[in-house]
């Protein structure tokens, strides 16, 4: 069964930009979306942390749109909305059940608040239907916790990322000065949800919260930030992952920030995770080797979205 939303579309205050557009109606806020599911690929992916992917792969439904749109983003091309593939909750209910029978790890929502109330639904469906896998919800940490709590029950991994204590790069980068403090009460939120991080015997993520931070070049000072406010608010409660795989995009508009144009040095890196360390993490995943390669970004081909009811 198909159901109304339009209680959330036609006055649309899903992220903390509460853009108040009528998208039942037509309108488009800033995440450029419609009230109808979009999505570009659903397919196993063996790029998260690998307690999510591991040998099997993440379910990874990756959607159209976006409240951030940072500047330097790997996934521009589905972020502007310029790819997707539309969906009602019963077709995405499938693609659910197809993922966990490809043999995913768990299903794996990436950057889905745009849509949450469908793809709750969606969720419930597929539970009904026998899908028992965990469900992770992967976002870049804009959120608004009235939106998360339409997932309180239903997702059991939050994967969001904490990208800024500077509000001047929130700004400039992706356009939104009230990140720190969006990201604080949204990983709060979180947080209360999930518990601590609980593995299964295989050292599968089964449930909790990883946030992750992504290095920017040039831009360690802000990452330290980031860091110290995470672990003086949520401790080991978490799990950090603390990643080096910052990626300059060639058509990215990023004429503003040259530096931006360059990848994190292993000297970046390392200054980082030493901070990390003497602030007292222990629980977290930090990378190796050249992870700064286009080709982790995926084909958004519309791949294990062509359902048939």
């Amino acid at each position: 069964m198909i159901h109304d939303y339009s209680r959330f579309f036609s006055d649309c205050v899903l992220c903390p930009r509460r853009c108040h557009v009528n998208r039942a109606a037509g309108q488009l806020g800033f995440c450029r979306m419609g009230d109808h599911i979009s999505a570009a690929r659903a397919a196993l992916h063996m790029w998260e942390e690998p307690c999510l992917s591991g040998k099997k792969g993440s379910g990874a439904v990756f959607f159209s749109g976006c409240s951030l749109q940072c500047i330097y983003c790997q996934n521009r091309e589905i972020a502007l909305g310029k790819r997707g593939w539309e969906l009602d909750e019963e077709k995405l209910a499938q693609v659910f059940l197809q993922l966990r029978d490809k043999g995913a790890a768990n299903i794996n929502l990436v950057t889905a608040a745009h849509f949450a109330p469908p793809v709750a639904e969606a969720i419930r469906q597929s539970k009904r239907q026998g899908l028992c896998l965990p469900v992770v919800y992967n976002s870049g940490g804009y959120e608004e916790p009235d939106t998360l709590r339409l997932f309180d029950g239903l997702v059991d991994i939050y994967l969001p990322d904490f990208k800024y204590m500077d509000p001047s790069l929130a700004r400039a980068y992706s356009h939104a000065p009230d990140y720190p403090e969006a990201a604080e009460k949204a990983i709060s939120e979180m947080l209360r949800q999930t518990g601590e991080c609980v593995f299964d015997d295989q050292g599968y993520l089964q449930r909790g919260t990883i946030v992750r931070h992504l290095i920017l070049p040039g831009h360690t000072r802000n990452s330290i930030a980031v860091l110290t406010r995470l672990f003086e608010l949520f401790g080991n409660r978490i799990y950090y992952s603390i990643m080096n795989q910052y990626t300059p995009i060639a058509d990215a508009p990023l004429e503003d920030d040259p530096g931006l144009r360059r990848r994190v040095t292993r000297r970046e890196y390392e200054k980082v995770l030493d901070a990390a360390l003497a602030l007292g993490i222990q629980n977290g995943f930090f990378q190796e080797g050249d992870t700064a390669k286009e080709s982790f970004i995926p084909a958004f081909n519309g791949e294990g979205l062509q359902i048939r009811l």
